[in-house]
């Protein structure tokens, strides 16, 4: 596994809709970690020149995560009403965009990662193809699953992942398994236990880990690495947006909601998310219907109107760069398992 190989068993999580450059996958992975490109919402050209461009300022190795397609929303109904709502909220002055469904160029990024490999291929939303997983293993990538409950780890392990990446509740952003489901979250200690009771395969955990502490503890609970998306956000090397980063610093709490995007996901608590709480189940349609409303919002440094993504913990994220928060984890996680295994060793 690649991780056996770094440094640092840690994993830059991918941080889709702008944080995510090639200056700071090529930054987490020169600092002895490995980076991830998020593929999500880009073409396939864009994805291509992205990838071309980490190359440019780092040789080693690289993840890249791309979204598996859904189906479409098949409510016509519901996605009308909910467009005709943002058409008439005195608050939002940009037009909605409209509904509309695609897979993300799914198969046109395999094809790519087919020509051009990377050492990791992870998948969010959902399990590729036999075909990719088949196609992506004869070029030599491991393959990772995103996972949040028992039966969906069983069911990616099926499907030929080499590791699955298991996310707790406490991850910012979207949930990444292949369900959205209300109520199918567990915390990150103890989707690792039941996870871990249920398949063999590495596992790499996720989901509101900001500090080495928390990284150690993961590992103790059976994770072979740690992803971490929300301690970067604030990295110089970050495309995070000036509006997110402030928001950061907000102090404000976190929830869950698929307002922004019709998927789960969790973000800082503001104005959007509280009003449009009962938006319709439907990603990536609602995702479409809301871009254009939340690019406007960025551009006006509007807090209320944009997805604040960030894990339950980031109100101790800091601002620095890549390579110093990886070091600081890493050095902080071996101190906590030190501690630890004095206290144990006590108890003996």
């Amino acid at each position: 596994m690649i991780l056996d190989d770094r440094d640092h068993p840690l994993v830059l999580a991918p941080l889709a809709g702008g944080p995510s450059t090639a200056e700071l996958a090529a930054a987490v992975t020169d600092a002895g970690a490995l980076g991830t490109l998020a593929w999500g919402y880009l073409s396939a050209e864009e994805a291509a020149h992205q990838l071309a461009a980490t190359r440019r300022l780092t040789d080693g190795p690289l993840a890249v995560n791309v979204f598996v397609p859904g189906t479409p929303y098949t409510d016509v109904g519901d996605l009308t009403r909910f467009q005709d709502r943002l058409h008439a909220d005195p608050s939002i002055t940009t037009a909605p965009g409209s509904p509309r469904f695609d897979d993300d160029a799914f198969a046109a990024k395999v094809d790519l990662l087919r020509t051009d490999p990377v050492e990791v291929v992870s998948f969010t939303f959902g399990l590729p193809t036999d075909e990719a997983v088949s196609a992506l293993h004869e070029v030599g990538s491991e393959v990772w699953v995103t996972v949040t409950t028992v039966p969906e780890a069983v069911d990616a392990a099926g499907c030929g992942a080499d590791a699955l990446v298991v996310q707790g509740l406490e991850a910012g952003g979207h949930r990444g398994g292949p369900g959205d489901r209300p109520g199918e979250h567990h915390s990150l200690h103890t989707a690792l236990q039941l996870v871990r009771a249920a398949t063999s395969l590495p596992l790499v955990a996720t989901g509101g880990i900001m500090t080495g502490s928390a990284a150690a503890a993961a590992t103790c609970a059976g994770a072979v690495g740690v992803a971490l998306g929300t301690a970067f956000l604030d990295c110089p090397e970050a495309g995070t947006s000036p509006v997110h980063r402030r928001a950061l610093r907000s102090g404000e709490p976190t929830a869950l909601t698929r307002a922004f995007t019709g998927r789960t996901a969790r973000g800082l608590r503001n104005r959007f998310m509280v009003e449009y709480a009962d938006a319709p189940a439907a990603y990536p349609e609602v995702h479409f219907m809301t871009a254009p409303i939340r690019k406007a919002a960025r551009q006006d440094g509007d807090p209320g109107l944009v997805n604040l993504w960030a894990g339950t913990a980031y109100a101790l994220g800091r601002s620095e760069p890549a390579a110093d928060v990886v070091h600081r984890i890493a050095r902080e996680a071996a101190e906590a398992v030190g501690d630890a295994r004095t206290r144990w060793a006590a108890a003996r």
